[in-house]
């Protein structure tokens, strides 16, 4: 992640006069859309996906339920502030077969075209 990336993005998020301190967002460094930017909470309590894929990952319990919540809370508004209007994707990649290569809870935040149905 880059320092100017990250400082960009946190930037949008300050000026949308939300309070949206527990989080960063920035573009991703491989985009897979014209908009890509991850979200991913400061503090994730342990949590590094939703299921138990490997012996250090803690799944998601009872006690993590604001996360996600909150994760896309800031996708809409961080969608808003990129024109994203007419609509964007929300993803979460979870375990070896999610394609999960970082392994912290995060979302992409994918935009600026028309996104396609189903997925492979």
């Amino acid at each position: 992640m880059g320092a100017s990336a990250t400082t960009r993005c946190n930037n949008l998020i300050n000026e949308s006069g939300s309070n949206l301190n527990k989080v960063l967002a920035f573009r991703d460094i491989n985009p897979q859309a014209p908009t890509h930017i991850l979200i991913i909470p400061k503090v994730k309590d342990g949590l590094t996906g939703l299921s138990k894929v490997e012996v250090t990952a803690h799944q998601a319990e009872e006690r993590h339920v604001e996360i996600p919540g909150y994760l896309l809370y800031v996708a809409k508004v961080v969608a808003k502030q990129e024109g994203l209007e007419d609509g964007y994707r929300v993803v979460i990649n979870d375990g070896p077969s999610g394609c999960q290569s970082v392994y912290h809870i995060h979302v992409h935040l994918l935009g600026g075209r028309q996104m396609n149905w189903p997925l492979g």
